[in-house]
């Protein structure tokens, strides 16, 4: 299983924001900072936004932040947010299988129980366990931020 680039991207904008402590960040200076497409994350902002994730405001002194405090930004729940499919296999998606042998295979319960088993884990964890360390995290992301803050 891969995580597509929009989660990833998710993950890295929430990460960058907690790390910069309520100061507003532009999509530019994220996407410099982990030097990906500015086009790639205008929609992943989008979409952090509509849900909650983030604010946004627009103007010359405008930006984003966090909408939530890290600690109720789950990860698995973002995951099942910008994933578009967990399915793994044919199976076990929402349409009725064209697999000849569905109704008595075996294996498409242990992709489901290994699927919901990562899922589970990933719930475990929020957006804060993830930037516990912000003074390693701070300089690297966010070269023109002070260590405190």
């Amino acid at each position: 299983m891969q995580l597509t680039l929009y989660s990833d991207y998710s993950i890295r904008v929430l990460l960058y924001l907690a790390t910069k402590n309520d100061s507003p960040a532009t999509i530019s200076e994220v996407a410099e900072s982990f030097q990906v497409s500015r086009n790639h994350l205008v929609k992943v902002v989008h979409n952090l936004s509509i849900n909650g994730y983030i604010r946004t405001t627009r103007g010359k002194k405008g930006g984003m932040t966090l909408g939530r405090s890290p600690e109720l930004i789950c990860i698995g729940e973002l995951l099942r947010k910008t994933e578009p499919d967990f399915r793994i296999v044919d199976c076990l998606g929402s349409e009725p299988s064209r697999c000849p042998i569905d109704a008595v295979c075996g294996l498409k319960f242990i992709l489901k129980g290994a699927r919901d088993a990562f899922l589970k884990q990933l719930d475990q964890y929020t957006l804060l366990d993830i930037t516990g360390n912000k003074e390693v995290l701070r300089p690297i992301l966010i070269r023109s931020l002070p260590l405190s803050g």
